[in-house]
């Protein structure tokens, strides 16, 4: 046999990941509670105390992608330091505390011939998750899919391989002093983009759902070629509208941390519409306060008129998901043109509304039709951890199974046990 013949295909590397990963599926799908516990509070623990490590293999990430001069926002998302291993150590300990879904209840009731039916939630099987530049995102998937009772398949970019690895090998700690199999948390060993196409193929039916977690390129290809079901979000084209009644306080304090408190995050606002009535009261305070802060104002002719540094926006701005310091500015006639404006342009991801007058939130509410909705709050709030979750999957906008942050109930489908007592069918 020849050197080339000896080594394993992409195929064949893929192919033995899903096969790996369906057997840790099913030893994980009958683990105890507190077995997964344990391996999710040793993983915590792991990365605790190899922060050090973790951090130097970040540097490398964080170094080469410096060199090819990508942008400021991009390397926030792959940066970690000690505050957000921090975080991600409490988000997977939180994760571990959380109720265990599998077996649970979801509902029971007796039909008139005595059957007894109960609605029992049970794991996915195996997931599929593709990412770019989120470190976090390999500790927080893991996690959920542990908790849950799924195996995973992380598939990470080339921009954060170093830092993965060194989480993944943490998740693997705590597998292996729990018990459980270690191959129910694999990350793909190359950074080949053949390995997901591989995966949208799904792995010779190993993989029951993917979960795309990055830009919208990648979205748009695991949406187009996904031969298993999807969990995903094409992009966060996040709106605040500022209604007549808002307080002002309120209003700039939620504008400014929607924009500026992390831009290259999904929950961040990327469109500010304002009720015209409003406009000579809370217009320049708001972007006066977003402009002290970095942030670039593109507006509609109403706001140029007012900002003279504004830029006049085009059609392609109320499109556009900038994750940068950019935010898109219209003023509205009323809350249905909001309403009308953002069903147009909207990604159906988060949207929210400053408003004192609750007829206007009500409105707002119910007739927009995004994953997410908030009042007088910021969207960074669009995050599992935030929503009591410990952590995320990704955040859905589709309307089929899982919807807004996917936790470990959303990783989960249903079966029904049906008891009788002899019932046979007339």
């Amino acid at each position: 046999m020849s050197q080339a013949e000896a080594i394993p295909s992409i195929a064949e590397i893929m192919a033995e990941l899903g096969r790996n990963a369906r057997m840790g599926a099913k030893a994980l799908a009958l683990a105890p509670p507190e077995q997964k516990r344990t391996a999710l509070l040793t993983a915590a623990g792991a990365i605790n105390a190899h922060r050090k490590k973790i951090l130097a293999a970040n540097a490398k990430d964080m170094a080469a992608a410096q060199s090819k001069g990508i942008s400021a926002a991009f390397l926030d998302r792959l940066e970690l330091t000690d505050s957000r291993i921090d975080g991600i150590v409490a988000a997977v300990r939180t994760i571990a505390e959380l109720p265990d879904p599998v077996g649970s209840v979801i509902a029971e009731w007796d039909r008139p011939n005595g059957l007894h039916i109960e609605r029992v939630r049970t794991p996915l099987g195996v997931i599929g998750v593709i990412f770019e530049s989120r470190p976090n995102v390999t500790a927080d998937a893991s996690a959920l899919a542990i908790k849950s009772g799924n195996a995973v398949i992380l598939r990470g970019g080339s921009d954060s391989f170093h830092s993965s690895q060194a989480l993944v090998e943490c998740m693997l700690d705590g597998l292996h002093l729990a018990g459980l199999p270690v191959e129910c948390v694999q990350l793909v060993p190359t950074t080949d983009r053949a390995a997901v196409g591989e995966m949208l193929k799904g792995l010779d039916g190993a993989i029951d759902v993917i979960v795309p977690r990055g830009g919208k390129t990648l979205v748009a290809r695991v949406q187009d070629e996904a031969r298993v079901p999807v969990f995903a979000h094409l992009e966060g084209l996040v709106h605040v509208y500022i209604d007549s009644s808002a307080d002002l306080d309120k209003a700039v304090a939620i504008t400014l941390n929607a924009k500026m408190r992390r831009t290259g995050v999904c929950g961040a606002a990327e469109t500010l519409l304002l009720h015209k009535d409003v406009v000579a009261t809370h217009l320049n305070p708001v972007l006066d306060a977003l402009m002290a802060k970095g942030c670039e104002i593109r507006g509609d002719k109403t706001v140029t008129d007012l900002i003279p540094t504004a830029i006049e926006a085009s059609e392609l701005d109320w499109r556009t998901e900038y994750e940068d310091a950019i935010i898109s500015v219209k003023i509205v006639d009323s809350l249905a043109d909001a309403i009308a404006h953002i069903e147009k342009y909207s990604s159906h991801h988060t949207e929210a509304i400053i408003a004192e007058d609750p007829d206007a939130v009500e409105k707002f509410f119910n007739q927009i039709d995004s994953a997410i909705l908030l009042h007088n709050a910021s969207t960074q709030f669009a995050d599992g951890g935030e929503f009591g979750f410990g952590g995320e999957i990704g955040i859905a906008t589709g309307k089929m199974h899982a919807r807004g942050p996917v936790g470990v109930e959303q990783l989960t489908s249903f079966k029904y046990r049906v008891r009788g007592t002899g019932q046979t069918r007339p």
